[in-house]
């Protein structure tokens, strides 16, 4: 791996908690790591633990398997040679766009500055805007200066602080995927700090759910969406419910009743034995719940939300479960109205009945 953080312990003085908890993750070179989770998770204070802004009371932070950060042991952030991308862009307003991406690198003669300006502007798709003043520019291209200053001194890590919050909803996933493609084409090793979760299936090849400074998970956006570690990252990530249901042996195989039917994909759920009485809770995404009118299981619409191509509904059956639907848009049926649904599971996902995990 090429950035290793191993049992990572972060604290602050006026804190009795630390706000980073035995943190453990990696990250190949080229690769790109996202850390999503709710406000105040530490996702923030992690990134500046790797950027060597705060210190490290336990484990240690490799870079290229060279210690950077550990107790009582920091190189400072100047020598890790990492590029920083902020929320506010962070340009200088009286210079130029070209000497905003040379800012780092005046140490090189001038003529290799003026080419890997150059270099770093068509990587992210400002070629001859050298001459134009950070004002003159859209939001997404002033977070693409922002990004190309980063690359020019070809940083061994890329760290990016929610680069997209100011912008709008629709700039900032179309910019996400713009921004993969930059550091992919720049061979460059990054990680991201998020709260939305389109950015992070966007952008990331790794993915990291926290919680009170604890991470859940550290994977794919598959897994974190399919198979989920903890009940935490199932509610966090996406759409979906906990039904209740109780698994029942029947001969080589598990079934999981559920009061939408029995769910018999149970590979890699757990055994009846693993829960008091086989009850547990399964896990119901918005695409395991489809609409079939010919489905003897009815339910009502309490709330429905368009989405161009498909309806998001959520629906009530009559002993008070609410679950959710993706509902193709042509099948526009009204408030209150009831209908036919069955659940199309490809896996099933079970925790611990809610409950008994309180």
């Amino acid at each position: 791996m090429f950035l290793e953080v191993s049992q990572l312990d972060v604290r602050y003085a006026n804190r009795p908690q630390a706000a980073v908890r035995g943190v453990t993750l990696g990250l190949a070179a080229g690769e790109i790591g996202v850390l999503i989770g709710p406000s105040g998770c530490g996702k923030t204070t992690l990134l500046r633990a790797v950027a060597g802004l705060e210190p490290v009371a336990e484990g240690a932070i490799r870079l290229g398997g060279e210690v950077v950060g550990a107790p009582g042991r920091s190189m400072p952030p100047e020598q890790r040679r990492m590029g920083m991308v902020f929320q506010d862009y962070a340009l200088f307003p009286h210079l130029s766009v070209g000497r905003n991406v040379a800012f780092g690198i005046h140490a090189l003669p001038r003529a290799e500055q003026a080419e890997r300006v150059r270099e770093s502007l068509a990587l992210v798709g400002l070629e001859g805007s050298e001459a134009r003043f950070p004002h003159e520019l859209s939001g997404g291209q002033q977070q693409r200066v922002a990004l190309a200053r980063a690359l020019a001194p070809r940083p061994r890590l890329m760290l990016l602080d929610e680069p997209f919050s100011n912008l709008d909803v629709d700039l900032r996933e179309r910019l996400a995927h713009e921004v993969r493609s930059i550091l992919k084409t720049a061979g460059a090793t990054a990680l991201f700090v998020t709260h939305d979760q389109l950015e992070a299936f966007a952008i990331g090849d790794r993915i990291g759910v926290l919680e009170g400074g604890h991470l859940h998970q550290w994977d794919d956006a598959y897994s974190l969406y399919h198979r989920p570690a903890t009940r935490f990252v199932a509610d966090f990530i996406g759409h979906g419910v906990f039904a209740p249901a109780t698994l029942v042996q029947q001969g080589s195989h598990v079934v999981a009743r559920t009061p939408l039917g029995d769910l018999t994909d149970i590979d890699g759920c757990l055994l009846p034995a693993s829960y008091p009485g086989g009850e547990c809770d399964v896990l119901l995404r918005a695409d395991d719940v489809v609409h079939d009118d010919s489905s003897p299981v009815r339910a009502r619409i309490v709330r429905k939300a368009f989405r161009g191509s498909e309806f998001l509904y959520t629906l009530e059956l009559a002993n008070g479960l609410t679950v959710m639907a993706h509902v193709p848009s042509h099948h526009d049926h009204a408030m209150g109205e009831w209908i036919g649904i069955r659940t199309q599971v490809d896996h099933v996902v079970a925790f611990a009945r809610e409950s008994a995990a309180r």
